[in-house]
């Protein structure tokens, strides 16, 4: 039987201060308006928890309020560190004998979870990023006098979805982004450098999209090489 729905304020944080928000109490109507609203009502955090092996305080933190609002049923949206937590979580109350069931919700932009399609988030960030690199690649057509090279790093951690998303941008060779560099594919410095002359030779410029998790052949991130 549900007797309630409480809201966390600020993710997790919100529950390990047991700062929640018991929404039966709510306003119906404020409640609807969140259909038409951008952006998290009760806040979001970046706090990732650790292994249980070396925090298991806080997730017992967790459960012990849980049991304090009778809470059973716990939805819990985010990435892949958030799966984890829900996995840890959920793997723990089965330990101590609580009655919980653990929900993770996928919601990443980086669209990088197991068994999911399209995560929520990842349409705005997709339309997002095709919009800036075909807003960035008008700017270059203006500079005439130079032959220009624009990079634009995007998100995505160690998927190429975001990358390939700015794709959508290109309505004809001219258009950028000319170049894309996803993590899924290894990164060459000399393919790069050719491929860039090549883009300069027919464009007189050359726009580049690169994946934040671009790796080389020994799956090295190119963002630890260093160097100028």
């Amino acid at each position: 039987v549900f007797t309630g729905v409480y809201g966390s304020f600020n993710g997790i944080m919100g529950v390990l201060k047991e700062e929640l928000f018991d929404l039966g109490r709510e306003d119906p109507r404020e409640i609807s308006r969140l259909k038409c609203s951008p952006g998290a009502a009760l806040g979001s955090c970046r706090h990732k928890l650790k292994g249980l092996e070396t925090n298991r305080a806080d997730y017992e933190r967790i459960l012990a309020v849980f049991r304090a609002h009778d809470i059973r049923f716990f939805f819990y949206a985010g990435g892949n560190d958030s799966m984890d937590t829900a996995d840890r979580l959920a793997g723990l109350a089965a330990d101590m004998k609580y009655d919980l069931i653990v929900l993770g919700v996928p919601k990443t932009v980086d669209n990088d979870l197991a068994f999911t399609d399209h995560c929520p988030g990842y349409g705005s960030v997709a339309k997002y990023t095709a919009v800036s690199a075909m807003e960035a690649g008008r700017d270059t057509e203006s500079l005439y006098t130079h032959d220009t090279t624009t990079v634009q790093e995007v998100m995505g951690r160690n998927a190429g979805w975001i990358a390939a998303a700015a794709g959508l941008a290109r309505r004809t060779p001219e258009d950028a982004p000319h170049l894309i560099y996803m993590p899924e594919v290894p990164f060459s410095v000399e393919k790069f450098v050719a491929d860039v002359k090549a883009c300069l030779a027919e464009f007189k410029r050359c726009f580049i999209i690169a994946g934040e998790g671009i790796r080389d052949a020994d799956g090295n991130y190119i963002a630890d090489a260093g160097g100028a």
